[in-house]
């Protein structure tokens, strides 16, 4: 079963975190959804993972967002500062995440602050938001064996580290992936 096409914003806050970014690009390659993001939101996310873990060397995390590009080249939104004037949210900030959007024509923000993102303030432009784990949880509903193949290629991006299918589980629930975690149990030999 073919998914529908979702395009996305990843807000900062869903790629900073390693193993969840590997999920979310992954699930972008196997054709679960259209990623899309900025330059902006690619600073915004490596900028607080400098801050917050000093030791990772910027190089590497510009590697990582090359091969995001390349992994994904349609992905970067570009023409967006045009729509920022007219995106009212609690935090101006966050404006340039909904501008993005709306130039991409996605229906998605993929975002862990909701409250950042009112359900008003964003249904205005056509948009909803979700939280990583609402939405995969909703793509394994529609089509579980293209969400739990697209899993089972994010391991296999982990094989350096021999994550067992059973410690990815685990990842999962780390990365606060847990209504998607719970409906893996049936599927661990199938990553």
């Amino acid at each position: 079963m073919a998914l529908e096409p979702i395009i996305a914003v990843c807000d900062a806050c869903v790629l900073y975190p390693f193993h969840q970014r590997n999920i979310l690009i992954q699930g972008s390659v196997d054709g679960l959804y259209d990623a899309r993001w900025t330059d902006e939101i690619h600073d915004e996310w490596m900028r607080n993972l400098i801050v917050n873990v000093p030791t990772i060397p910027l190089e590497r995390l510009q590697t990582t967002r090359r091969l995001m590009e390349l992994a994904l080249p349609e992905a970067l939104v570009g023409d967006f500062h045009r729509h920022i004037d007219s995106v009212k949210l609690p935090d101006p900030h966050d404006r340039h995440v909904v501008a993005a959007a709306i130039e991409a024509n996605a229906s998605h923000i993929l975002t862990w602050n909701l409250r950042d993102f009112p359900v008003n303030a964003i249904k205005k432009h056509g948009l909803v938001r979700a939280t990583p784990d609402a939405f995969l949880a909703n793509l394994y509903d529609q089509a579980p064996d293209l969400v739990v193949g697209s899993l089972a290629n994010a391991r296999r991006n982990l094989s350096k580290s021999g994550v067992s299918a059973q410690d990815f589980l685990t990842l999962l629930k780390a990365q606060k992936l847990t209504s998607l975690e719970r409906r893996l149990g049936r599927h661990q030999s199938d990553m």
